[in-house]
């Protein structure tokens, strides 16, 4: 069970041109991802939801609020006795193509992490060479056929499952996949899907999915958790289909407005919500993260910032004063 409270990340800015700014990645962030489930962060480029992906797997520090896995806080931990926790999560890329070394061969790339756990564990050579072929068979790869390649000699989505296999290297409890499947050809995306889906039901991994797509999110998590990130604050949590079905924030109704449908299929009277501008039209300051651009906003929105709660007749979190203002109706269920 990994969970976070309050997780903030500030990010300053150098050089004279900038001035020193700042920037908030992240503000106040709550997260419970259970041993074998799902969760997804979804949201437009640039709220946050890499940097908080990269925080969980480790690779990234945070400001404040806490971090904790199985029960264990990790701030009061120094870097080095983080390690035994963080190694258990593995963070797939975005980029299959620059995420192996070219220089290496596949059988390198799989032997460097199996050799020092080999050592680790006093286990034999024979061993590392049967566990290498045995995680290129589990994401669907021959190991006859890709042992001996360079990553130039492979596909994208071959590419991406020797990502893949090279965490489960380390028999990791969770995956985090950042846009694991943005840089493949659309042919190969739901091979790809299937895979971790597949890793999760098999296995007993997590999986912790980031994404701006809306179909993705549901196809890997559909009885896991759904967190809507906008600015860095979580604006809209719950079940993946209830999130889905009935969205209540207007950043939530703008994502599921941008999903294409065919001719014919809206439903009478559906209004898609349409943001004002992008997220460099908001600034910061006492009110909401999304007045700037929400079409319905009234001068509470401008004077007080609402925080993620649960009111009548709604069955997931939002950050929204007016969770009754639903201009658009959610697409069915089938067409997500």
């Amino acid at each position: 069970m990994i969970t976070g409270t309050g997780i903030t990340k500030t990010f300053r800015q150098r050089g004279h041109v900038l001035g020193g700014q700042t920037v908030q990645a992240l503000r106040g962030v709550d997260f419970a991802i259970p041993k074998g489930g799902a969760a997804s962060f979804i949201g437009e480029s640039g709220c946050g939801k890499t940097t908080l992906g990269r925080i969980i797997a480790g690779l990234e520090s945070w400001d404040a609020g806490e971090i904790t896995i199985d029960g264990a806080a990790m701030s009061p931990l120094k870097p080095k006795a983080r390690q035994p926790y963080f190694r258990r999560i593995q963070m797939i890329h975005q980029d299959p193509y620059s995420a192996l070394n070219p220089t290496r061969t596949i059988h390198q790339t799989l032997h460097a992490p199996l050799k020092l756990r080999a050592r680790q564990t006093g286990r034999s050579a024979a061993w590392v060479e049967e566990r290498a072929a045995e995680v290129l068979t589990l994401v669907g790869l021959d190991p006859g056929a890709v042992l001996g390649r360079y990553p130039h000699q492979l596909s994208g989505g071959m590419r991406q499952r020797v990502v893949i296999a090279r965490a489960l290297t380390v028999d990791p409890e969770m995956l985090v996949a950042d846009e694991a499947v943005s840089m493949i050809d659309v042919s190969l995306r739901l091979g790809i899907l299937g895979l971790l889906k597949d890793l999760r039901e098999r296995l007993g991994v997590s999986v912790l999915f980031i994404t701006h797509d809306v179909a993705t999110a549901r196809y890997i998590g559909d009885d896991g958790e759904l967190y809507v990130i906008y600015r860095g604050q979580v604006v809209e949590h719950g079940r993946v289909d209830t999130v889905i079905s009935e969205p209540v924030h207007p950043y939530t109704q703008a994502l599921l407005s941008a999903i294409p449908v065919l001719h014919g299929l809206e439903e009478p009277g559906a209004q898609p919500v349409v943001p004002a501008g992008g997220p460099e039209a908001a600034v910061d300051d006492a009110g909401c993260l999304f007045a700037a651009r929400c079409p319905f906003r009234t001068e509470r929105c401008l004077a007080e910032r609402p925080t993620l709660q649960v009111t009548a007749g709604v069955p997931q979190e939002h950050a929204c004063f007016h969770p009754e203002r639903r201009s658009v109706v959610a697409r069915p269920l089938a067409e997500v």
